[in-house]
């Protein structure tokens, strides 16, 4: 562009400068004259003339290049300019751009803070409102590493039942009496406070694994000078007490004294979450398989839907036998040392059929068997999305000393022949025997957790203490030997939970077959529930025992080994307030009644009539306050 202005220009002037010459007067041709002195001046005066014109014109191309070189370097340095002011508002621009979006981002960072402070000032408020909360109103208390949970409840509770069982608030159903004996004509009140429940639960967290314990008692023990009579001091029970370690992997070890692994749960096998019946008779009812005992407990979760644990747990045989010899050895009473209870109960004095001095024949408080294993438990759960599911089998194994020579003196080699008198302990020895069970229990959630239906069922050899009545694991053969009882449980459930109200329905059995043998030795039958028992004397009551009014008769030939029991409850709880729906949890109000009837159903044997049945209708109350 400026290359071709500049051509223009320079070609103009050549131009103007050629039509200037080519214009100039040409000199006329003179005639044949003489060139003078003057004509040559004058002629070198013209071209001087001209020559100046030239170099006049020369210069003033000179200057008008000059003068285009200076508008060209002016045109350059105006578009070096115009380039440079067009950067600079390029960059203006940018950085108006820039300045614009950090404008609208501390725009935004304004609002978010101020966002963020007011989120903050709340967050405060509501810490600030938490702390005092929890200063005033502590869910837990915090100690050092761990955090203490205390819980339980405060009770007053009382039981009428239609036929006297001299028990507090907790039913005895395997001891409900014959419709002979005094009792059954007798009702009896008893009021309690004793089921009151105190608990604590501590646990601490570390990376990979949660170490926990909860302890929990209440009042119903028995100690030697507990009474009704004044001061109603009864004794602390230990109800559980136990030690966990609960990994990330979903490996729980837990031992310690707790719910059997046999007891149904609502969710996986953990303890703390068992399915106990909403029941106020802290036996529960019948039918429901637990126990709380000893326990060394490995448990896996798989992914909250599959769980499988085993327990190896305390044993204790129970037995219950009629008319054998004593050619067996179980157990002992406790020994005083060893802190089992060693107490004698019931004892009679008598004179002796032989001469005339006294006989006396005591009961003991409490027995303890020789056990030689634990009891070993297996369970599997699953919640495969509707309803909880279990599956467990128990082993138990059993053992006896067995007294060949021990029942009547005997003239055998192996008893001493006629050079030993008497029974003797000569040829002793162990007999053992394995037992067990397979149980299941399903449980199922309706109407938005609202009504709950469960089922259980427990069946076996020699399980009969982990059923609530307490039925026995086992009789004796005459030969001295265990004879393991073949029993079942069941029960069914049916629970309707609201805000203010719960409702409750139980249905359950139990029941232990017979167990009898013929003792040739004595001539006796002997075992359990046998045919030839006598239960001719279940309805006939007797005198009082010589004891200032407080010994019953016990009734004459009445056998009566419990065939099956049977129990239904029905039950109301009223809950006028429960802190856990407020703000401000201040622990929960209920009261409820309870109506049960119990059926209990003997084994027929010989006399009429042969298949007595103990019954017992039961109302209860209770008034709770449940910690919060």
């Amino acid at each position: 562009m400026k290359s071709a202005w500049k051509l223009c220009v320079i070609t103009f002037l050549a131009t103007s400068l050629v039509a200037q010459t080519s214009t100039a007067p040409k000199p006329k041709k003179a005639k044949a004259a003489a060139i003078t002195a003057a004509d040559v001046q004058a002629l070198k005066d013209a071209i001087a003339s001209q020559q100046a014109a030239i170099a006049q014109q020369g210069r003033q191309i000179q200057e008008l290049r000059d003068a285009l070189q200076r508008k060209d370097q002016a045109v350059q340095q105006v578009q070096s300019t115009a380039t440079d002011a067009a950067t600079k508002a390029d960059a203006a621009q940018a950085q108006v751009s820039q300045q614009q979006q950090t404008v609208s981002e501390l725009k935004s960072d304004v609002t978010d803070l101020k966002t963020n402070v007011t989120n903050t000032a709340l967050t405060v408020q509501e810490t600030q409102k938490n702390v005092t909360a929890a200063i005033d109103n502590p869910i837990a208390l915090h100690y050092k590493g761990i955090t203490i949970t205390p819980g339980g409840f405060l009770a007053a509770e009382f039981v009428r039942r239609s036929r006297a069982l001299g028990a507090d608030i907790n039913t005895t159903f395997n001891s409900l009496t014959m419709p002979g004996a005094s009792q059954s004509s007798i009702s009896e009140f008893f009021g309690s406070g004793r089921q009151s429940r105190i608990s604590m639960l501590a646990q601490g967290q570390l990376t990979n694994v949660k170490l926990g314990g909860y302890y929990e008692a209440d009042f119903l023990s028995s100690g030697t000078t507990s009474n009704n009579n004044e001061s109603n001091s009864y004794t602390l029970r230990q109800r559980q007490a136990w030690g966990q370690a609960a990994f990330s992997d979903g490996l729980t070890l837990t031992g310690g004294q707790m719910w059997s692994l046999v007891t149904e749960t609502k969710h996986g096998v953990e303890p703390r979450s068992e399915a106990v019946p909403m029941t106020i008779d802290p036996q529960y009812t019948v039918g429901f398989s637990w126990a709380r005992q000893y326990g060394l407990r490995l448990a896996k979760g798989f992914n909250n839907k599959a769980w499988v644990a085993v327990s190896m747990e305390n044993s204790q045989a129970t037995v219950t036998t009629h008319g054998n010899g004593e050619n067996y050895l179980l157990g002992s009473a406790g020994a005083g040392g060893g802190l089992y209870n060693a107490a004698a109960t019931n004892c009679t004095t008598a004179l002796n059929s032989t001469d005339t001095s006294a006989l006396t024949t005591c009961t003991l408080a409490a027995s303890y068997s020789f056990n030689p294993s634990p009891d070993v438990i297996a369970k599997l759960a699953f919640e495969p999305g509707f309803g909880h599911y279990e599956i467990f089998g128990i082993y138990s194994r059993f053992r006896d000393r067995v007294f060949p020579c021990g029942e009547v003196a005997s003239s055998s080699t192996l008893c001493g022949g006629s050079a030993v008198a008497g029974p003797n302990a000569l040829g002793a020895y162990n007999a053992s025997k394995n037992g067990g069970g397979i149980g299941a229990n399903a449980r199922w959630s309706f109407d938005n957790k609202h009504v709950d239906f469960g089922l259980h069922f427990l069946g076996g050899s020699g399980i009969g203490r982990y059923g609530t009545s307490g039925l026995p694991d086992a009789s004796i053969h005459a030969d001295g030997t265990l004879d393991l009882i073949k029993s079942s449980q069941g029960l069914g459930t049916l629970e309707w939970h609201g805000p203010k109200l719960d409702i409750y329905m139980n249905a359950g059995a139990e029941y232990a077959g017979r167990a009898s043998d013929f003792d040739p030795v004595s001539g006796k039958y002997v075992g359990y529930g046998s045919t030839h028992f006598n239960n001719s004397g279940c309805y006939t009551e007797t005198a009082p025992t010589v004891g200032a009014g407080f010994f019953p008769g016990g009734l004459s030939n009445c056998t009566a080994d419990t065939r099956v029991l049977i129990e239904g409850t029905f039950g109301i709880w009223f809950k006028p307030y429960d802190g856990s729906r407020e703000k401000v949890n201040r622990g929960r109000i209920q009261w409820g009644p309870q109506f049960s009837y119990v059926d209990r159903n003997t084994w027929s044997g010989s006399g009429t009539p042969n298949e007595p049945h103990g019954l017992d209708g039961m109302i209860y109350t209770s008034f709770r306050y449940y910690l919060p």
